[in-house]
């Protein structure tokens, strides 16, 4: 690290060296930055708020450039606004937004007597006269650093509602219940509740979650309305490779317990106008199947992986669940996603050919009747399901999104195949004035290829004419883990990169699932390595090709994507100018060893055991970033992080970043600790704003757009 800054001199910290012995398989390891680790360790909080003074110290120069940034995300973005509406029951349903607030309102207002369209939002996004508040999340707020909402379940009759809400980020909330006709909070408060729950159908009983030392979700208990007794546990998950989920299905006629692991599925049945009744299994998990549940009239829909690597979908009769007849066979490289029933029809979600789609079947006239593939015509772009609480509809609810078209909401009128356009997010002009216009950009797909001669793709985004001389700066995202897929999406805080003539490629590394279920398959384990140089193949095509320069690039990612940052830093570090690595998974061995750590166990069928395989154990050493620090000329590299992150632990970046300097001195290293966040950074809005105006400005500052 350079001893002289913009503002003068100083140095960055450097955190002691202390000896601290791993040793598994006969090697060991000696870590000298592990008392890190101990969280409330008086040194350690002073070492992280040392490193948070250097940060502000070093990007003293940007502060001007940050409150630009701010300035531009704050004018772009419509402050005061509101969704729309979703009718569940005799309700409409929204959540909205007011100016100067840091978190959203959660409101309804009834259904109008013929009405079938969802009202119209006013143009300046102001609340309806007869509107009810469910929850505001800035007076739950007041007074706290962070705030978040884990549920917020609404009960089928539209009389009680069940919250939950974390003040540390930690993600342990509290559950309680507010009874909507008069307004008044119930007596009955539950501590420790993870995420998600489930009414019984009349409203009397509610399903929740609690998670073991490791934070996982491994219980399911029942909870009697106004019951200040013991609550009841329904359901309990023994084995640490396993998480349990809990809804009410949307015909609302089951109480649904899913419990996954990362490769196995099972699920559970309670009927849910008999809560009190024992779960039936619908079949018991078989080491590798994996299985979701749709209820549809006297069937189940049954998506899954037996003999199909991208998943077929079968029915069977609730009467009989273990008996599955094909509906819809196997067709390699069409990944079926999901499903989901309605009375009269039922919608596949799936993936082809890295593109996101959906799929209708109508139920009348089974099995001769057509299915129709809903389709936009953009190269690029982002399609799913969403907010459809209602079994009987005629209307299905879409949320649409590319590149270059803001976050759009769309009704698909099922008798006509009619797509109403019920809202797109608004942008307001930028800084020069001018309208957002899609015009003004370009949205590109082009392909690598891997050291394996493997093609994989890429989506860029750009200003319209952007120069492909290579002179063009550019920000290289990945994550590559867990089959998920980075779906093109849009972003006000994008545009003032693009705006700057700054590119933004995602690369669809293997590890996601954008090209089936075998790309996943070929990121993880003892393949993870084809992760880290899919990412180095896309930032040299991108240079080759001409889209950019290696020193105009900037590699950006978090949590997984954060390991991928940290990976590819000791791969490849001449290959970009500078990383941002969020929340970085960078120390993962030490993590994976460590079965005490939160979801670390659940973690081994992504990652492998290397607690139990010697070859795992090799594997992940190899390309653990942390253990693979060396006298490199690296490029900058910025890693932020929160205190209370219960996924990725902060020390993982704070010993990596200690490791570089010590180790690497001629970089350029910050670490930047959200002292009161949890994964997912600050939590209100602008508090957000101001963090990706910080990371943005950091960015302009290493390609030269600083000024």
């Amino acid at each position: 690290m350079t001893s002289d800054l913009p503002n003068g001199p100083g140095t960055a910290p450097v955190a002691p060296r202390i000896a601290s012995t791993r040793s598994h398989h006969g090697d060991d390891v000696i870590d000298e930055y592990a008392w890190l680790e101990t969280k409330d360790d008086p040194a350690v909080t002073a070492y992280l708020e040392a490193e948070n003074a250097w940060t502000e110290r070093a990007t003293a120069h940007l502060s001007g450039l940050r409150e630009t940034l701010f300035g531009e995300i704050k004018g772009r973005t419509q402050e005061t606004d509101l969704s729309v509406p979703v009718r569940k029951g005799a309700y409409w349903y929204y959540a909205r937004t007011e100016a100067g607030k840091q978190y959203g309102i959660q409101c309804r207002r009834p259904v109008a007597a013929g009405e079938t369209a969802p009202p119209t939002p006013a143009a300046d996004g102001t609340a309806p006269a007869d509107e009810e508040i469910l929850l505001d999340g800035n007076e739950l707020a007041a007074g706290h650093d962070f705030f978040a909402l884990g549920t917020l379940d609404v009960s089928p009759d539209g009389r009680l509602l069940a919250y939950s809400t974390d003040y540390t980020g930690e993600e342990r909330f509290t559950l309680q219940i507010k009874d909507l006709t008069t307004g008044e909070i119930l007596p009955d408060r539950i501590e420790g509740a993870f995420y998600g729950s489930a009414w019984s159908v009349d409203g009397s009983q509610l399903f929740y979650l609690t998670v073991d030392d490791a934070w996982r979700p491994h219980r399911v208990w029942r909870h009697a309305v106004g019951s200040t007794g013991d609550d009841t546990l329904v359901l309990e998950e023994a084995d640490e490779r396993f998480w349990i989920g809990v809804e009410l299905t949307r015909s609302q006629r089951f109480i649904q317990l899913d419990i996954h692991s990362k490769i196995t599925s099972e699920v559970w049945l309670i009927p849910a106008d008999e809560p009190t009744a024992a779960p039936t299994v619908v079949t018991p998990r078989v080491q590798g199947l994996e299985y979701s549940v749709e209820p549809q009239g006297d069937r189940l829909l049954i998506l899954h992986n037996r003999d199909a690597a991208d998943f077929t979908l079968a029915q069977a009769p609730v009467s009989d669940p273990a008996d599955w007849q094909e509906l819809i066979g196997h067709t390699q490289g069409v990944r079926l996603e999901g499903v989901d029933a309605f009375a009269d029809q039922y919608v596949v979600s799936l993936r082809r050919e890295g593109l996101t789609g959906l799929r209708l079947f109508p139920t009348a006239g089974e099995p001769t009747s057509k299915p129709r593939d809903i389709t936009f015509p953009e190269p690029l772009y982002t399609v799913g399901l969403s907010g459809n609480p209602d079994y009987q509809t005629d209307q299905l609810r879409l949320t649409y999104t590319s590149m270059v078209t803001p976050d759009s909401v769309f009704d698909y009128v099922v008798a006509t195949g009619e797509l109403l356009l019920r809202k797109r997010k608004p942008v307001l002009p930028g800084p020069d004035g001018e309208p957002f216009d899609p015009a003004r950009y370009e949205q590109h797909r082009v392909w690598a290829t891997a050291d394996d001669n493997t093609g994989v793709p890429i989506s860029l985004v750009c200003k319209a004419g952007t120069p492909t001389d290579g002179s063009a700066p550019l920000v290289l995202y990945g994550y590559g883990s867990y089959e998920s897929s980075m779906d093109p999406w849009f972003s006000i805080p994008r545009l003032s990169l693009l705006d700057r003539g700054v590119v933004f490629a995602v690369a669809h590394v293997r590890g996601g699932g954008e090209l089936g279920r075998h790309w996943y398959d070929d990121g993880k384990l003892l393949a993870k390595r084809n992760t880290f140089t899919d990412f180095v193949a896309c930032a040299r095509h991108l240079a080759k090709s001409g889209w950019t320069s290696p020193d105009r690039i900037i590699a950006r990612g978090g949590s997984a994507g954060g390991l991928l940052m940290g990976a590819v830093a000791n791969i490849a570090p001449e290959a970009f100018a500078g990383i941002v690595a969020q929340v970085p998974f960078v120390d993962p061995l030490s993590s994976i060893l460590d079965p005490s750590l939160p979801l670390t166990v659940t973690e081994w069928e992504e990652w492998g055991n290397p607690l139990e395989s010697p070859e795992v154990y090799a594997y992940m050493k190899a390309y653990s970033p942390y253990e693979n620090v060396a006298d490199l000329d690296y490029p900058a590299i910025l890693a932020v992080t929160s205190l209370n992150d219960t996924r990725v632990r902060y020390s993982e970046p704070a010993k990596w970043i200690a490791a570089l300097r010590h180790t690497a001195p001629r970089g350029e290293y910050l670490l930047k600790t959200e002292m009161g966040a949890g994964h997912g950074g600050p939590s209100g809005r602008y508090d957000a704003w101001k963090e990706e105006a910080f990371v943005t400005a950091w960015i302009l500052d290493r390609v030269g757009l600083a000024g």
